[in-house]
């Protein structure tokens, strides 16, 4: 413990920072808290939270799915033109019966909303699934990010686009846009507090409006069977039979894959979610039967308003508003509900629009806020900053005007890179539940997913392959997530990594053993358990070392599990063999785990630990590699390492013996 140079004049008063001291306080506000238990719309509550209705629940969601309303429409008339409604109800039978199974399954088998990401985690331990599991952090970065910037962009396509708009907004898109992400980045640096409240009323309100404007849009089709006509001549004639129609809209599914976004948010607010009183946190059924009604329900709801909507929009605006510089690009819907119901009710309609597209960036960034401390904090591949909500939202602000400024706020432009996002998040979640279905043995479930599987990964593919750049801001979001965070692990690689450390009874006793003096560790690989090999490195020891009673001295093994992993909880075992006492412990790397137990010993007795090793063989090179990727290696120089940085103090400090 250290104390300043100068007690302050007043002792009771706080210290007042300021300047570059009090701009990192700020930043750094709230750094220990468990990321964890940050609050937002996909946050874990913390123990004794309020939680709330699936139908409420699902309004929280509705702000990314139901939101797409605003632009999905215009999208798919932009990508499919006339085939656009029957592409559509490919969409919809995607939706019902592919990812609504899928995502019911990972809500099941994931009720703690870490989603699918954190079942192929399990599925594929080690390093390959740590790579893995970044890979699909910058997918979801990618979906999360594109739908702050999309988002964005059309709520300014509908300011722009209102008659009662000021002319001067005019060709001013990517000003507007920045502005509003600006505004979202402000909530959050001021604090950013779960609203499902507010979801609700803007998701009731948004829903009844368009059910409003589709449904007499409908009418109007009704009324005005030229139209109709007039698109089922563009149809046939365009595509030749009924069933080269079918196979084209099969190919044109891809592009409107954006109206399938809002699945993986479903299950990563279920700990929102309240179940039965019965429920345990090891056995939460009543949770996962409401996210089962919310997904159900959402999916319904939306495959509904997709369908209509894309009849009503592409049978009734010209297909030229739908290209760029058009009225309908963008907002097809809101065209309509000018042109059909008059500016105020348009207005209206506009205002409920921008408010529901910009709360759904909110809910984006909320959901970067929660996903990627997740992770990389717990893979040890993190900045110790990122464990702050306020630097992370000044990097994602960051990324978000850059995207904006590239894709100069087009909400056309971005829909390909929204749509890859969602997609391999899909596809890896209809591959995880496949799995999963596979180790259980469920045969026709490993059929029926494996279907979707491969559904959505022609989907995927298409989507890639036709707009690639989706793929290409991914691959960006992959490779600056894998540099940062090994970056991040090496730099870390000296700190303690236990999240507790406990000794059991047999454990305890070979310590307390030892009443005074000194604590005298071999340290020994666990690989050679011979009667001979501990012989030869207590003799070892001796020769080189003033050792004392050999009878006193205790063996210390550390059995390296899974290397990738970087916190872990040490439980100790004594245990006896050949008639030595050994310290066992299961750990993810070695040098770390030593430090680790010589301090709890230390703390626990009150007595300074002596740890003994001999020289590792090999290039020292080489040795360091194995630590840092296997957990072994370098193993003496190492503990002394972490043991110097945990401990600054050289008296209180365990000693390091090497011969």
């Amino acid at each position: 413990m250290t104390s300043p140079a100068k007690a302050p004049e007043d002792p009771g008063a706080a210290v007042k920072l300021r300047g570059k001291a009090a701009l990192r306080q700020w930043l750094l506000e709230g750094l220990p808290e468990s990321s964890g238990k940050r609050q937002g719309p996909h946050g874990k509550p913390a123990a004794g939270h309020e939680r709330h209705s699936w139908w409420r629940v699902m309004c929280l969601t509705g702000l990314d799915y139901f939101s797409t309303l605003g632009y999905q429409p215009a999208i798919g008339a932009l990508a499919a033109g006339v085939l656009a409604p029957v592409a559509t109800i490919v969409l919809v039978l995607v939706t019902l019966f592919g990812a609504l199974p899928v995502y019911k399954r990972v809500a099941r088998e994931s009720p703690h909303g870490a989603g699918s990401i954190a079942m192929l985690e399990r599925l594929l331990p080690r390093w390959w699934g740590k790579l893995f599991v970044l890979a699909l952090l910058g997918f979801a970065a990618t979906d999360f990010m594109i739908t702050i910037t999309l988002s964005s962009a059309d709520a300014t396509a509908h300011v722009i686009e209102n008659p009662f708009a000021p002319d001067f907004l005019q060709g001013h898109n990517i000003a507007i846009t920045l502005v509003l992400i600006a505004g979202l980045a402000a909530v959050f640096l001021r604090g950013f507090k779960e609203a499902i409240g507010i979801a609700v009323v803007l998701v009731a309100v948004f829903l009844a409006l368009n059910l409003v404007v589709i449904g007499v849009a409908l009418v109007n089709v009704a009324g005005s069977p030229l139209l109709t006509a007039d698109w089922w001549t563009a149809l046939t004639t365009q595509h030749g039979n009924p069933v080269m129609v079918v196979a084209i809209a099969l190919l044109v599914f891809p592009r409107l894959a954006l109206g399938l976004s809002g699945f993986e948010t479903g299950v990563a607010v279920m700990p929102q979610i309240k179940g039965r009183p019965t429920d345990t946190e090891e056995d939460p059924d009543g949770r996962i039967k409401g996210a089962h009604r919310l997904l159900t329900t959402a999916a319904l709801i939306m495959s509904s308003f997709l369908i209509t909507s894309s009849i009503a929009t592409t049978i009734l605006i010209p297909a030229a508003e739908f290209q760029p510089g058009g009225a309908a690009n963008g907002r097809a819907l809101a065209f309509l509900a000018h042109d059909l119901l008059g500016e105020g009710f348009g207005t209206v309609y506009d205002i409920s629009t921008i408010a529901i597209l910009w709360f759904a960036g909110a809910s984006a960034m909320a959901g970067l806020l929660n996903l990627v401390p997740r992770y990389l904090p717990r893979f040890g591949m993190a900045p110790e900053w990122a464990a702050a909500v306020r630097p992370l939202v000044l990097v994602f602000t960051a990324v978000a005007v850059l995207i904006t400024i590239i894709f100069k706020a087009d909400v056309d432009a971005q829909g390909g890179a929204y749509a890859t996002g969602v997609l391999v998040l899909i596809t890896s979640a209809a591959i995880a539940v496949t799995l999963a279905a596979k180790r259980k043995g469920e045969r026709a479930k490993v059929v029926g997913f494996g279907a979707v599987s491969v559904v959505f990964v022609y989907t995927t593919v298409a989507n890639s392959i036709e707009r690639p750049d989706g793929l290409k801001i991914a691959l960006l979001f992959i490779l600056g997530i894998v540099v940062v965070s090994l970056l991040s692990r090496l730099r870390r690689s000296f700190e303690l990594r236990a999240t507790y450390i406990r000794m059991d009874e047999v454990a305890m006793n070979f310590v307390a053993a030892v009443d005074e003096g000194t604590i005298r560790i071999i340290s020994h690989d666990p690989k050679t358990r011979s009667a001979a090999a501990y012989r030869r490195k207590l003799a070892h020891a001796a020769l080189v070392n003033e050792m004392g009673n050999p009878r006193e001295v205790l063996f210390m093994e550390v059995i390296v599990d899974d290397s990738s992993d970087f916190e872990t909880a040490l439980e100790i075992r004594g245990i006896t063999r050949h008639g030595f006492k050994i310290l066992q412990v299961h750990a993810s790397n070695v040098p770390n785990t030593i430090a680790a137990v010589l301090l709890h010993i230390r703390d626990a007795t009150g007595l300074i630990p002596h740890i003994y090793f001999r020289w590792t063989e090999g290039n020292p090179i080489t040795n360091l590699l194995k630590y840092l990727f296997i957990g072994e290696g370098e193993i003496a120089p190492v503990t002394r390492e972490v043991l110097r940085e945990a401990e600054p103090e050289l008296t209180k400090r365990p000693w390091v013996h090497v011969g």
